[in-house]
């Protein structure tokens, strides 16, 4: 029997997603004054799902999570898609969901010390 299941394995992946998302974030609204510069944006919640439909725990443990452009974010007139509000926003359901994250974490390790 292995010591961190799938969900286990899931939940640290998307931990590592929500962190590389705020890397994300933060270069974002350094450069929002950047003319020409493309949003960038992480999606690891499409990556985990397409892991966890192939019921394979490498697969899951190893869902890519690269940073990549936003290309549905609206552009400017100087050729940048980057906005403040746009990103403080992000940054604050990232924040959320980090520490929705890390609490089913912190819950699943808790039960797994009792046993």
């Amino acid at each position: 029997m292995l010591l961190f299941d799938t969900t286990q394995l899931g939940l640290q992946r998307a931990l590592a997603g929500a962190a590389a998302r705020q890397q994300a974030i933060a270069t974002n609204l350094a450069n929002v004054n950047t003319p020409g510069y493309r949003r960038r944006d992480v999606n690891f919640e499409d990556a985990l799902a397409s892991a966890f439909a192939g019921e394979n725990s490498s697969a899951v443990e190893n869902a890519p999570l690269e940073i990549v452009p936003d290309l549905r974010a609206p552009m400017r007139a100087d050729g940048s898609t980057t906005d403040v509000d746009t990103e403080a926003a992000a940054e604050a359901r990232n924040g959320l969901q980090y520490q929705a994250i890390s609490a089913a974490i912190k819950a699943r390790n808790q039960i797994l010390r009792s046993a």
